[in-house]
């Protein structure tokens, strides 16, 4: 992200600007110069105001979010509960290697 200066990031100098306001002044004249920087500054103050606005709304929903409780099982719980689906899994895996021994010598009447 750019962090300049706009006049930086439009790689504007001295001699751009002067000739941009002395366009300005004869476009607009001198009597209409103030009305249009106080419309433009009350602009980018309701802006600049709004957009804090944004901001603290944000933070205020941020920090109002209170903390869960913590829903996964303890360590100990964890380490127990795999452990006994590590058995039965063993189990298992033995029943069926039986079961397809004894099809495979015909042992089974059926």
């Amino acid at each position: 992200m750019y962090t300049g200066t706009l006049i930086e990031f439009l790689n504007m100098g001295g001699g751009e600007i002067m000739l941009i306001l002395v366009v300005i002044l004869l476009l607009f004249g001198g009597k209409k110069l103030p009305e249009l920087a106080r419309g433009l500054g009350q602009g980018l103050r309701d802006f600049k105001d709004a957009s804090e606005g944004v901001k603290r709304e944000i933070h205020r929903n941020i920090n109002a979010v209170e903390p869960r409780e913590d829903l996964s099982p303890k360590a100990g719980e964890r380490t127990a509960e795999s452990g006994k689906a590590s058995s039965e899994a063993t189990e298992n895996n033995d029943l069926n290697k039986g079961s397809a021994a004894k099809e495979s010598t015909g042992d089974n009447p059926g």
